[in-house]
């Protein structure tokens, strides 16, 4: 294998790692809840790693300028947006980024826009920052038709949020579990209310590099002058690159003000990361394109074979081809599988899946697959489905 041609191993050898995903549950079930992918990690990555840890240059992270400046250079070659360097911060990792800057920005008690169903951890952050949640949920009213999203916002309710007084619009850009990509009309929308009512977005763009050609993901504070007054950025180069584990995302600002506040933030934010997450990370932005296309391609595939499985196995689970990432949000409420599908499936099929109700309470029926693996254990899991059934 090689960056060019980019292939997951099989499941005896996936067997044998030490993540969540494969310790998480007994041997016999086939895994696929947690937001990691299956793939060996980008050789630019290795060597770095290899480098660092036959050096034993494993102290405290300090100053890493290549990080920012990696960022930069993958922001303006695949969406055209000019970084501020000086404006890009290190964290551990997306929810400690997002955690400490809502106790910059808010007070236990304000408001916090969020748009369900939405990726499980918000509901957490929230939570211990002691904020009050206000939902605006997605509906599935819209196109369902190949390379479109049917999840829709009503933008006059999130306006009225707005204008009540909320203080921060917390947004999953692009979103998980919808694998909706956010169009310039809508987030030019969010921006100009923003600014109209005084609230804070954070736009957290974990998923951005693994956008599917057909769609574009546009950064909020790539999108004008408004936005960069009225919004940050959180990401990391864990999914897109497959090293969640090695802890490190970065916190990004576009503006003066907006980057005097974040001075506020501790000082142990920083310190928190992993020197190797964060040299990892410098790497993959800077370095780790040619693997990133390679992912995308057998992403893209396994997308559209979810869609001919279940068209041939189970024509009546209701699947939209996500626009980005790897997450498939699979509707099972015809296949009558109970309160909690993703239990039944677990318990009867021996294949786990994130359950519906973690995103929002709404989408019971609903378990989020991740794909990022190979069409052999996608084929699996699609089987035991309708083995269970």
């Amino acid at each position: 294998m090689t960056d060019n041609n980019v292939t997951a191993p099989d499941l005896a050898q996936l067997l044998t790692h030490h993540s969540e995903k494969w310790r998480g549950f007994d041997r016999d079930v086939l895994p696929l809840p947690v937001a990691e992918m299956d793939f060996p990690i980008s050789e630019p990555i290795k060597k770095t790693l290899l480098d660092m840890v036959s050096k034993s240059d494993l102290g405290y992270l300090g100053l890493v300028p290549e990080l920012p400046a990696g960022f930069a250079k993958f922001a303006s070659e695949r969406w055209g947006w000019d970084v501020d360097t000086s404006q890009v911060r290190v964290a551990a990792d997306v929810g400690v980024a997002v955690v400490e800057v809502l106790r910059v920005f808010t007070k236990p008690g304000d408001t916090i826009l969020i748009n369900s169903p939405v990726y499980q951890n918000f509901y957490n952050w929230m939570n211990e920052t002691h904020l009050e949640k206000i939902d605006v949920p997605f509906t599935r009213t819209g196109d369902e038709s190949f390379d479109k999203n049917p999840w829709e916002l009503d933008w006059d309710a999130v306006e009225k949020v707005y204008a009540s007084g909320l203080k921060v619009h917390l947004m999953c850009s692009p979103h998980n579990p919808l694998g909706r990509v956010y169009s310039r009309d809508e987030l030019t929308r969010v921006a100009e209310m923003a600014k109209k009512y005084g609230v804070l977005v954070i736009s957290d763009e974990i998923h951005a590099p693994l956008t599917y050609k057909g769609s574009e993901f546009i950064p909020f504070l790539s999108l004008n002058e408004t936005a960069r007054e009225v919004g940050l950025a959180v990401t990391a180069a864990s999914k897109g690159w497959n090293i969640a584990g090695l802890k490190c995302a970065i916190i990004v600002s576009q503006n003066d003000a907006i980057n005097e506040r974040l001075k506020k933030l501790p000082i142990a934010v920083h310190f928190r990361a992993s020197i190797l997450g964060a040299f990892a990370s410098a790497s993959a932005f800077a370095d780790s394109g040619i693997w990133l296309d390679s992912v995308i391609k057998q992403l893209d595939q396994n997308r559209l074979m979810i869609k001919e499985l279940l068209t041939a196995k189970l024509p009546s689970v209701r699947y939209h081809i996500p626009q980005n990432s790897y997450l498939a949000w699979l509707d099972l409420e015809a296949l009558n599988l109970g309160e909690n599908p993703a239990d039944t499936l677990l318990a009867k099929g021996r294949v786990a899946f994130n359950p519906g109700h973690t995103y929002g309470a709404q989408c019971s029926q609903y378990v989020r697959l991740n794909f990022a693996t190979s069409p052999a254990i996608i084929s699996e899991a699609i089987n035991r489905i309708v083995r269970t059934v």
